[in-house]
């Protein structure tokens, strides 16, 4: 390949198919049209006398020589964002942006009131539009363009994200993680449940009737993965999708459910609810937020990130 004559906005398109997977979704990134992407595929092909991108189901994967040249790609086009548009000159006082956020109603009411009264000091322009959670995998919709950012525990992304880091033959990372507080789960019930006050046992619990909080309405979740790892399992009669719904039926109720501990001293029920450690073992269900490739440099999403840190560092310890 010759240098000198080598187009360089070619390496945006080379960027936008490495991190979106699909011809379509680069070419609505770049505001091209497919057949002009294509044709830009066409030339990379030449220029590095390589495929580069294999297609594969409805989309394309790169080959090796893609995932070779990815890192040095990613780190020049990453340097030149940088100097050319550097976070010296923002201010969120001149945002009128709308953010769009999805995350469950746990952590909406941790998190939200503290964020409307810090932006609407200092980014009063800025517009939220906030969407129920309905899955723990939300890269469709951030990769779609729906969500700007999604708050919340995502134990399948997590998972991917260590496979890729012990296999180095995978596509460019189109997301990014950032871990925002620990969290921890408790079993509520009402105050006179015949379970209340005793010391709860796993014989016990898992005689119970229970209701689970379930985005996608399927009768399952991580509690039930913990008891099946251990050959038990728990009737779950009821599924609703979201916490605070949960909380309010174990109140007039024999169903037991379980809830964070930060949605319960945020949400005004811890006095009139019973709560007590689970039986079991469970996995730490931390809460991240998760963002798009294509947002991590652009100065509004960066400072929308850093609020929400903020906010987390003094509200969630």
């Amino acid at each position: 390949m010759n240098f000198r004559t080598f187009d360089l906005n070619l390496l945006r398109v080379f960027e936008a198919v490495m991190l979106e997977g699909k011809l379509t979704r680069a070419a609505a990134v770049l505001a091209m049209s497919q057949p002009a992407v294509s044709n830009a595929l066409a030339r990379l092909r030449d220029a590095f006398d390589d495929p580069l991108f294999i297609r594969e189901g409805y989309g394309v994967k790169p080959s090796m020589k893609a995932l070779q040249l990815w890192p040095s790609i990613e780190a020049a086009l990453a340097q030149l964002r940088q100097t050319l548009e550097p976070d010296q000159g923002f201010d969120p006082r001149l945002c009128s942006d709308t953010i769009t956020l999805a995350m469950a109603d746990s952590t909406a009411t941790l998190l939200i009131p503290a964020l409307m009264r810090k932006t609407r000091q200092e980014a009063p322009g800025l517009s939220w539009r906030v969407r129920t959670l309905f899955s723990r995998d939300p890269r469709e919709l951030l990769a779609s363009g729906e969500l700007d950012l999604a708050l919340g525990y995502f134990p399948a992304v997590e998972a991917e994200a260590i496979s890729t880091q012990a296999d180095q033959s995978h596509a460019a990372e189109a997301f990014r993680s950032r871990r925002l507080y620990e969290g921890d789960y408790v079993c509520v019930m009402r105050p006179d449940h015949p379970l209340a006050g005793t010391p709860l046992s796993l014989d016990r619990y898992c005689a119970a009737e229970h209701l689970l909080v379930s985005f996608s309405g399927r009768p399952y979740g991580f509690v039930d993965e913990a008891l099946e790892a251990i050959g038990r399992k728990r009737q779950v009669v009821l599924t609703v999708n979201q916490f605070f719904t949960a909380g309010q039926v174990v109140l007039s109720t024999d169903l037991l459910t379980v809830l964070p501990t930060h949605f319960i001293a945020s949400s005004g029920i811890a006095e009139k609810i019973f709560s007590t450690q689970l039986p079991l073992r469970l996995p730490s269900p931390h809460v991240d937020m998760l963002w798009h490739h294509r947002s991590e440099h652009q100065s509004v999403h960066r400072y929308v990130r850093q609020c929400f840190r903020d906010i987390a560092r003094l509200t969630a310890t």
